[in-house]
């Protein structure tokens, strides 16, 4: 496929299927265009002579346009983007329904849908969607209501519905566009196609969008990261909830649910994700107008002490700081400022203030260094004129470099000053929380603006034997593999206690005799899951014990499950858990994503606690650090209490190990290491060990033993680093 410039900015645009009967999306469509597309509007139906007003043309192929928009029903579709191939026509939007939506016989059509893209070389939006517009030429090449106004938003939704929402409440509220999409089905043109055009249109300020579902996690990842380093991108993602979330029997397919996968990817991609319309919107307006801030630091002047304090909470949820004055600020609000008044933060100017007062403070607080935004609070007083306080901090923004925010709390006075304030790129709420959050925005973007993006981690393995161990499954009846998988670790360079599965007590007795100390024995069946809830592990064995201990678990395991298979007992040496802190590292595979890492607190309090993080495999080292630190349990990481720090180093090397095999093998469905036992460093030994491990294994996906290929999809590029 080609650039995308022609969609957006044709000089002719065909409508297949116009036509002028009343109701029908073919009118609609080429009513919208011919009256505001400025180039030429040129129905196709060969049933037709003219369409309102408008000479009509038989075939495609004497449009001589450059978009064609299909409207024909969903049984001819395929012959009219047939003809468009032939005619040359390189840019179509398909906006009849009847594809994948509809069942088998829709999907064979999308499919063979977007063959016939693929072999003429189509740009392809749909098939249905709602249309696309672009205001810089007045096209609105949709079935909706009523076009957009221009703007330097640019937007994209799954949901054609959504979009016609949207421009009815933006156009009451003045917020414009540079170019809309309804992605309808997305046969061919995706998410990921338009960020990355976007990320290279100079009128786009900021990528918004509404999805539902990404095509490609990976590649979404890499072009969002080209892109926000330079246009921020905000998006909503429905389907929050674990609802439609697949089965899963690892812990970490438990945990991650629907949307984590999701949240990990945008957080990578350097996307906003907002929680709702007004969110996105407040994200989209205040990126688009105001500057970024140097610090996270905020000063609030108000005239209203309880909006104040609200304000104040507000900064603290936003991982924001309430600013601290400089002993000259401070001299210099005492001196301007009544007796009564607040001058240090937040400044209340107090409940008299007029709007000269208010624009003083305002111009001493932003002056200070140690500021980094600011937000003005007003309640309606007899002394106060929103009007004119609208101007004055107009007036001050023009003349600061720190963004602003304005929060006037009333009814009819404060709309048309709201209005006002909008117009020259202030954002004006009712909630002081919104106007903060607002602030927040713009700190977050600042902080992915700045980001290095490391390659990933990458470590020499024995990527054959690990095959190997994975091809186990082909000979049996069960796609899960547990412990009998510890050499698929030991071939990844991840450190395990020393052991052996083992078929019977005699052969117990000789392995924990090589074993120094006490072991651990525990039942290896990959029918049970967790084997310490049937009493299946016992731990500090000694040897004259480990005997009678194997044929313990082994009836412990035939009562509890008869019909288990069970391959043996594990006999491991004994990891100190008191020294030590128990994680866990887990994956689990995403449909969109694909390999989702987990690391948290382990051991039994997995999903109790819930303490785990997530991120999009393969991680470079910065992100698999940052796993470590964002858990609440990470202080125990670091010591608490007066115990040692762990050798954190040693479990992010885990992390990247696991994260190099998780991607080289597609296969790998989930992996759970629980627990992976970060121990103390002790002056360059093994300071982390994977002491339990289960798997699940597609058999389908795996490689014949002795191949090198290659099926996953490549690594995130992270070659050349983005930033400012």
């Amino acid at each position: 496929m080609g650039t995308l410039n022609e969609l957006f900015d044709p000089d002719r645009v065909a409508v297949v299927g116009a036509t002028a009967r009343e109701g029908a999306v073919g009118r609609a469509v080429t009513s919208n265009l011919l009256d505001d597309f400025d180039g030429d509007t040129v129905p196709v139906n060969p049933n037709y002579d003219e369409v309102l007003g408008t000479a009509c043309v038989d075939d495609v192929a004497d449009a001589d346009a450059d978009v064609a928009v299909v409207v024909v029903p969903p049984s001819i579709v395929l012959d009219a983007i047939e003809a468009c191939g032939e005619a040359g026509v390189r840019n179509v939007v398909v906006i009849t329904a009847g594809f994948g939506e509809t069942g088998e016989d829709g999907a064979a059509r999308e499919r063979r849908l977007a063959e016939l893209a693929d072999e003429y070389d189509l740009n392809l939006v749909g098939p249905n969607s709602l249309g696309i517009m672009s205001t810089p030429s007045g096209m609105n090449a949709t079935f909706g209501p009523e076009n957009a106004l221009p703007g330097g938003l640019s937007f994209m939704s799954q949901s054609g519905a959504f979009v016609t929402a949207v421009l009815d409440w933006a156009n009451d509220n003045g917020i414009g566009f540079k170019d809309v999409v309804s992605l309808g089905n997305k046969a061919v043109l995706d998410e990921t196609d338009f960020v990355d055009h976007w990320g290279d249109d100079e009128e786009t300020d900021v990528i918004i969008g509404y999805l539902e579902g990404i095509e490609d996690g990976r590649e979404f990842i890499e072009t969002a990261r080209e892109t926000t380093g330079d246009t921020p991108i905000v998006a909503v993602k429905s389907g929050r909830t674990s609802a439609g979330a697949q089965a899963a029997s690892s812990h970490t397919g438990t945990l991650a649910g629907s949307d984590k996968a999701y949240e990990a990817g945008l957080d990578q991609a350097g996307v906003i994700r907002a929680e709702s319309v007004d969110e996105l919107f407040d994200s989209a307006g205040i990126l688009g107008s105001q500057p970024l801030p140097d610090t996270d630091s905020v000063a609030v002047v108000t005239n209203a002490g309880g909006p104040g304090v609200m304000a104040t909470d507000a900064v603290g949820d936003a991982d924001l700081d309430m600013a601290s004055f400089t002993a000259g600020t401070t001299d210099r609000l005492a001196e301007s400022m009544p007796e009564e008044a607040n001058i240090h933060n937040p400044v209340d100017v107090i409940g008299d203030a007029d709007v000269e007062r208010f624009r003083e403070a305002l111009k001493i607080t932003v002056a200070d260094d140690n500021v980094g935004a600011a937000m003005v609070l007003a309640a309606p007083t007899a002394t106060i004129d929103f009007d004119e306080l609208a101007d004055a901090i107009t007036d001050v923004s023009d003349e600061m470099d720190a963004p602003v925010a304005a929060c006037l709390m009333g009814g009819d006075r404060t709309r048309e000053p709201k209005q006002r304030l909008q117009s020259k790129g202030i954002p004006c709420y009712f909630d002081p929380a919104r106007a903060i959050d607002s602030l927040a925005t713009l700190a977050r973007y600042r902080d992915i603006k700045a980001r290095e993006y490391a390659p990933p981690m990458s470590f020499d393995v024995d990527r054959e034997r690990a095959r190997e161990i994975l091809n186990a499954v082909r000979d049996r009846d069960d796609n899960r593999l547990g412990v009998e998988a510890m050499e698929l670790l030991d071939a990844y360079g991840i450190p395990t206690p020393a052991g052996e599965i083992v078929d019977s007590p005699e052969r117990a007795r000789e392995v924990a005799a090589g074993v120094d100390g006490d072991v651990v024995m525990k039942i290896v069946s990959p029918d049970i899951l967790h084997k310490s809830d049937i009493g299946g592990v016992a731990v500090g064995v000694a040897d004259d014990d480990v005997a009678d201990t194997y044929e313990d678990l082994i009836t412990r395991a035939r009562n509890y499950q008869p019909d288990a298979t069970v391959l043996g007992v594990q006999v491991q040496e004994m990891v100190d858990l008191d020294d030590g802190v128990e994680t866990i590292v887990g994956m689990n595979r995403d449909p969109q994503f694909g390999p989702l890492l987990m690391f948290g607190l382990g051991g039994i309090f997995v999903e109790v606690m819930e303490d785990t993080t997530f991120r999009v495999a393969p991680v470079s080292e910065p992100e698999a650090r940052e796993m470590t630190e964002e858990i609440q349990s990470a202080p125990l990481l670091r010591g608490a209490r007066g115990r040692d720090p762990v050798d954190v180093d040693a479990v992010i090397e885990t992390i990247g190990r696991l994260s190099q095999l998780v991607t080289d093998f597609p296969a790998i469905l989930e992996l759970d290491i629980n627990p992976l036992v970060a121990l103390p460093d002790d002056d360059g030994g093994t300071n982390a060990a994977a002491v339990d491990v289960r798997l699940t294994v597609d058999p389908e996906a795996l490689d014949p033993p002795g191949t090198d290929a290659e099926t996953d999809p490549k690594p995130l590029d992270a070659e050349e680093p983005t930033d400012d």
